[in-house]
């Protein structure tokens, strides 16, 4: 495996965009590395035993059973976008399938840039098969000259078999052109983990997203964190959904939206098939610039027996917070970007250091930049 992602192709200033998503360059502290520049895959590899990294193309020629997985977590019918990736001739995207029993302890980085006006497509499949443990960061970005025109439909698969677990965080760091209209969905089994975080911080002309986690099997669980800025040009409809079907199972939503004078739409949904399943949903707004953020959070109970609640709050800065760190030494902008650090900062259970700190890195970044 090589000791340095492929870049070739892409200038020295989108090198650094494609840090701020979370992506080594140096490889020094991934596992396995996919890489897709427009429609050309560069880099699909992986050096931990019993996990593989396949361009979805390869993948699906080298193992006939894969076809049991493909479009059944997502419908190819769903929506336009669903359609237009299924009816390509030539598909694209990726597959990563860890074996039964394995776990990679350095996240596997999956790269998605795009460089021109063009709508890139993918469509992922993700399997971590009994017992397995897999990490991923997805990194997606596009050049900061790309104009109008420029699109990113992405699908992906998930699939947790029984005792096995994925934790999937994708970093968006796209230009006020880009659309982007990401369609996921996740089937969890008995004893099963999948947990999503999504971080967008960067200007983006629209997201649209809403990824379903299906709980089918006993004590499952599902954790979606969101964290999502909207600069005055960004419309960013996200959300999540959790669908409780196996006993035990349960879910955790959480999302913290800031707009400087765009739009969020912050959707959540979680429902109650069975008994003795739990779920929460929490969405905590902050206007920092007039803009908007619409908060709907959905609960359906359907049994006795099934336990589920949600909060939704919307506000502004605590005036008396930033006059107390004023009186402590602060100025009134660092006393302002301490509180909105301490208001982005989710610590997500379970989840790997080496993708946590690439959330508090990817904060970070936007912190110095303003947000």
């Amino acid at each position: 495996m090589s000791s340095q992602l492929n870049t070739a192709g892409i200038s020295k200033e989108d090198q650094k965009r494609l840090v701020q998503s979370g992506i080594d360059l140096s490889m020094e502290n991934r596992c396995g590395s996919y890489l897709q520049m427009n429609q050309d895959v560069v880099d699909a590899e992986c050096r931990q035993e019993g996990i593989e990294v396949l361009s979805y193309k390869k993948a699906m020629e080298k193992h006939d059973w894969l076809r049991e997985y493909n479009w059944k977590a997502v419908s190819k019918e769903k929506d336009e976008i669903t359609k237009y990736v299924a009816a390509q001739n030539d598909p694209k995207g990726y597959v990563i399938i860890a074996h039964k029993g394995t776990s990679n302890i350095l996240p596997i980085q999956a790269c998605l840039y795009l460089g021109r006006e063009t709508i890139q497509h993918v469509h992922n499949i993700i399997i971590a098969e009994e017992g397995a443990e897999l990490h991923i960061i997805s990194g997606c970005t596009s050049g900061g000259h790309v104009g109008p025109g420029a699109a990113h439909y992405g699908v992906s698969e998930f699939y947790v078999k029984k005792n096995a677990k994925i934790s999937f965080t994708m970093i968006h760091t796209w230009t006020e052109n880009i659309e982007v209209f990401p369609r996921s969905a996740s089937i969890v089994e008995e004893n099963g983990v999948f947990l999503s975080n999504y971080v967008c911080m960067q200007p983006v002309k629209k997201v649209q997203m809403y990824p379903t986690a299906t709980l089918k099997g006993e004590n499952s669980v599902a954790r979606f964190s969101t964290i999502a800025i909207a600069s005055p040009t960004s419309f960013i409809d996200v959300g999540s959904r959790a669908i409780l079907e196996g006993k035990g199972s349960s879910a955790e939503l959480i999302t913290r939206a800031i707009t400087k004078g765009g739009t969020i739409m912050s959707r959540g949904d979680i429902q109650g098939k069975t008994s003795g399943t739990k779920g929460h949903l929490e969405c905590k707004g902050l206007i920092l610039k007039d803009g908007t953020i619409w908060a709907i959070p959905e609960i359906e109970g359907m049994v006795v027996g099934t336990e589920l609640s949600h909060e939704a709050a919307v506000g502004k800065l605590a005036q008396e917070e930033i006059e107390y760190l004023m009186a402590r030494g602060l100025d009134e902008d660092e006393a302002t970007a301490t509180i909105i650090r301490g208001f982005l900062d989710i610590k997500i259970a379970g989840l790997p250091d080496a993708l946590q700190k690439q959330i508090d890195a990817t904060i970070d970044v936007a912190e110095k930049a303003g947000f």
